[in-house]
């Protein structure tokens, strides 16, 4: 059947706004990298630049293979907990997705990676990098996706619903944010701190990141890129809510936006002052992390809060982080990133707050575009009863179990293999001189070490006779 060109028209404008927003979130590569980088000390910047790199690259294979399959397969054989068809893109154009899909989709995939890598960063194996960054790209996290967004997942708000509501979790806040937390609690717990982290008392010893400038521009990356990552999540901007006076798609797309940047920037100058008050100082790596932490949490409600629940929003999560910090200091746990508490934290926080204050109007504007007559669950404290709540505390604890009975053993059996960690002596020289051959800059004025991989063996050969 020949397609009409108004919805030739529309479809275009459609496909160029998804890929438009699919490009905006790989830009968050560059930022993960930016923040990775400066976060960690010199003499393992290269490392952890590498480590960004293989998640893309290692997640761009995994996720055609078979990632996106378990993640949208559907078909005669789907069910409400994996998918089974698409393997290698095969039947792909479908009357469902397209390849522009599914590059939107491969940018999320390849970001949950880079989550993870922050936590384990400065004493990791290179080649348990590129395990982990397998498997979870290719089989963890899409199964999750496939619970929460393919239309036939037990979470999905679309299909049959859980509680008559399911989870809402429109841009990944549990999918995305808390999968890579919670791998990254798993890596980070069983290999222990960094040398050196904490003294023979347990008290914390500040290993600060070696350039505050990286910090900034990596979080004014992630921030540009979450505007792909929140608004570009409704996939389509040429919807039309009946009912309404020309509003539609692209009504819901501009009051993500404002609910991202009023989420985060609350989130920010709550952690700039908090912070203060606890340390003394005025602090541009926790002003940054927290912008970050409130960005996770609106992730999950971001399309159907008002901007003024979004500013309650990054408040608590600005709170939240500071709170998870304060403790996993007292726990000696030890996250060069803070991305467990970040992502982990403020995404757990994410999800009940979408069950707390998401609108009725704006739930079925997303949900059901804005069709008259649909009744379902909205927030509580919004007099939407506790069938959303219930969805959003059923997804938090389903994705925390999943992750943990997947990715610990993973981690664990790395650790038994010796696969995991580096010895003491190559993390106290520094994985770049150790794993990469030489250091990312030339000059060292604050670290007295050898500055070729050449330089370096020498003195391993005189350490071990």
């Amino acid at each position: 059947m020949e397609v009409s060109w108004e919805q030739s028209v529309t479809d275009s404008i459609n496909t160029i706004y998804l890929l438009f927003s699919a490009y905006l979130v790989f830009v968050m590569q560059l930022g993960f990298a930016m923040l990775c980088a400066g976060s960690v000390r010199a003499k393992n910047a290269m490392n952890i630049m590498l480590t960004n790199v293989v998640d893309a690259v290692v997640g761009s294979i995994s996720y055609y293979l078979f990632g996106f399959a378990f993640a949208f397969g559907d078909g005669t054989n789907s069910n409400p907990f994996i998918g089974t068809t698409f393997f290698a893109l095969k039947d792909i154009p479908s009357t469902s997705y397209d390849y522009s899909y599914f590059l939107y989709q491969w940018a999320f995939a390849i970001a949950v990676a880079g989550i993870t890598s922050g936590s384990i960063a400065e004493r990791t194996q290179f080649s348990a990098y590129l395990v982990f960054s397998f498997f979870l790209s290719g089989f963890v996290y899409p199964i999750v996706v496939h619970w929460v967004w393919s239309s036939n997942g037990w979470l999905s708000p679309s299909s049959d619903m859980l509680f008559g509501s399911g989870a809402i979790d429109f841009a990944g806040s549990g999918v995305v944010h808390l999968v890579g937390g919670i791998a990254g609690l798993w890596g980070s717990f069983i290999q222990g701190p960094r040398v050196g982290r904490f003294d023979a008392y347990g008290k914390p010893v500040p290993m600060r990141g070696h350039n505050a400038t990286l910090v900034v521009l990596g979080t004014f990356l992630l921030w540009f890129g979450w505007f792909g990552f929140n608004p570009g999540s409704f996939g389509k901007i040429l919807v039309a809510y009946p009912n309404t006076t020309n509003q539609g798609n692209w009504t819901g797309i501009g009051r993500t936006a404002v609910t991202t940047t009023l989420a985060g920037s609350t989130a920010g100058l709550t952690t700039l002052f908090g912070r203060r008050l606890l340390v003394g100082h005025w602090d541009a790596l926790d002003a940054c992390n927290g912008l970050l932490g409130g960005f996770v949490a609106i992730t999950s409600g971001c399309s159907v809060v008002e901007p003024w629940a979004a500013i309650v929003c990054g408040f608590c999560a600005a709170w939240v982080l500071i709170g998870l910090n304060i403790l996993t200091l007292k726990l000696q746990f030890d996250d060069p990133l803070e991305a467990t508490q970040l992502h982990g934290g403020c995404g757990a926080w994410g999800l009940i707050f979408t069950g707390l204050f998401a609108k009725k109007e704006f739930v079925i504007q997303v949900y059901n575009s804005g069709e008259a007559g649909v009744v379902r669950p909205y927030g509580l404290l919004l007099g939407g009863g506790w069938g959303l709540i219930g969805c959003q505390v059923v997804e938090l604890l389903a994705i925390v179990a999943w992750v943990s009975i997947t990715m610990g053993p993973v981690f664990f059996a790395l650790g038994k293999l010796k696969l995991l960690r580096i010895s003491i002596d190559e993390e106290v020289a520094g994985l770049d001189i150790s794993s990469h051959g030489g250091y990312a800059y030339t000059t060292h004025p604050e670290e007295n070490h050898p500055r070729f991989y050449a330089d370096y063996m020498p003195i391993q050969g005189r350490n071990h006779s």
